[in-house]
């Protein structure tokens, strides 16, 4: 029975690892390698287990500290002389999984929460909001218990940018009283 979708051979499956980790612009996980890469329903996590340590040994991906991978030159180099092979549909929904990829882990160097036990017994929430050019707004919460200092962080994690600019609004909205 003829196999329908892009990946038939292990050669497809290498070619489809090496169009993503070309746009990845952070080491990633096998895992995090695989959800980007299941863009086919001939793909498996299997194919991309065995694939990525034999890509690690022709020198195509380099393994780094936490079992990450990027990819090296010569990957970059023979990726882009394949990926014309890759489907048209399979490339596409590729590339947006990466870029959704890329923006999530960038907000998520911007957007931190931590929670800290206090002496009274209850918790600090710490929030900060960063750019490119350092922090936009620090904020310390006290929460009475640990599930809701969590809950606090996860939260402002999810709507940070909304709570920066309340806070602007609010704080900005009453200087034009004050300038009166």
């Amino acid at each position: 029975m003829q196999r329908l979708g892009f990946i038939h051979d292990m050669l497809d499956v290498k070619v489809l690892v090496l169009f993503v980790m070309s746009r990845v612009n952070y080491p990633v996980s096998t895992q995090e390698i695989y959800e980007l890469c299941y863009q086919d329903e001939c793909l498996s996590y299997f194919d991309v287990c065995t694939a990525v340590p034999e890509m690690v040994k022709s020198g195509h991906l380099k393994e780094l500290e936490g079992e990450k991978y990027e990819i090296t030159e010569k990957g970059r180099a023979d990726g882009a002389l394949t990926e014309d092979s890759i489907a048209y549909t399979v490339k596409c929904k590729a590339e947006n999984a990466v870029s959704r990829f890329n923006r999530q882990i960038r907000r998520s160097s911007f957007v931190k929460s931590r929670v800290l036990p206090r002496d009274s017994g209850d918790f600090s929430v710490i929030l900060t909001l960063d750019d490119e050019m350092g922090s936009l707004m620090t904020l310390e919460l006290a929460a009475p218990s640990q599930r809701q200092a969590v809950r606090l962080g996860r939260l402002f994690e999810k709507k940070a940018e909304f709570v920066y600019n309340l806070v602007m609004n609010e704080l900005l909205d009453d200087e034009d009283e004050l300038d009166n």
